[in-house]
């Protein structure tokens, strides 16, 4: 059963409102593959930026309970397994054995997830009953037209979709999802990448609609420019405040993601132990 948002907030350092816990998370890179194009996205082996998508190596689930174990040897303090990637959580089978692995040997440990949401409808209930506490969304529109400006399109159920019909399917089951997620007892956070020129002035459409699904939280992260976005200039403080600003209108905001790696390893903004554990010296 997950725990409620209040235990949630005082355990989980990307999810604790007002003063953030001195806590600890383990990130495990074992979702090799996604399911949605992203004209911004740079996921792969990375040894060395601090993004989101980046991990050193893939791991197996077998692998991820020792990774566990080795994790909690080197920072006591972790009181969370999550899987952030690199590719998303729920577009191979790995992630949901992870956590049935590691929930057996480790069942003190919060379990937390972040994805795309494009299968979460029909994962919902499995999530919740493999006991994931918290789920993390990641909504960067809720208008098709707008959303396929950021993301090209997608594959689903074998099949490619394009532009504004692939986006319009994405943004209907992610909010189906947060709605059937939130039911079941799992606390949701919605992150949005801000790129101002393209979204930036539909924060409170997203922050409304994710709200009204059933989220808690809500995160905007700010473009790190890669891929056909390479050339887009970083939102400012100013933006990103303004945002911020926007969407607590509608839904309590998080305000200090440090864009976590996805094989990153102890309490966010100390030492990352993730340099002590993955093969990140391979490149």
């Amino acid at each position: 059963m997950s725990v409620d948002f209040i235990t949630l907030t005082q355990l989980h350092p990307c999810f604790s409102v007002g003063t953030k816990p001195n806590k600890g998370r383990v990130h495990l890179p074992v979702s090799p593959g996604c399911n949605i194009f992203c004209r911004f996205c740079s996921r792969g082996s990375d040894s060395a930026r601090q993004r989101p998508g980046a991990a050193a190596e893939i791991i197996t689930p077998g692998e991820a309970v020792n990774v566990v174990e080795r994790a909690l040897e080197l920072s006591p303090e972790i009181t969370v397994v999550g899987i952030a990637g690199p590719g998303d959580a729920l577009a191979t089978p790995h992630a949901i054995e992870t956590f049935r692995l590691v929930g057996e040997k480790f069942p003190h440990l919060l379990k937390c997830m972040s994805t795309n949401g494009l299968l979460l409808p029909e994962k919902a209930s499995e999530l919740a009953q493999i006991g994931v506490d918290a789920l993390t969304v990641t909504v960067n529109g809720i208008s098709p037209e707008i959303l396929s400006r950021l993301c090209s399109g997608i594959l689903y159920r074998g099949k490619r979709y394009a532009g504004e019909y692939g986006a319009k399917l994405l943004v209907e089951n992610q909010l189906e999802g947060i709605r059937l997620a939130s039911e079941k007892g799992v606390t949701v956070k919605v992150n949005t990448v801000l790129v101002p020129e393209i979204n930036g002035e539909h924060i409170a459409s997203i922050a409304r609609a994710a709200k009204e699904a059933g989220a808690r939280l809500y995160n905007i992260i700010p473009l790190i420019p890669a891929r056909e976005f390479e050339a887009f200039p970083v939102p400012n403080c100013a933006q990103i405040d303004s945002a911020r600003r926007v969407a607590e209108e509608y839904i309590e905001v998080f305000r200090c993601c440090g864009h976590c790696r996805a094989d990153a390893v102890g309490i966010p903004g100390e030492e990352d132990y993730g340099e002590r554990i993955y093969s990140r010296k391979r490149l």
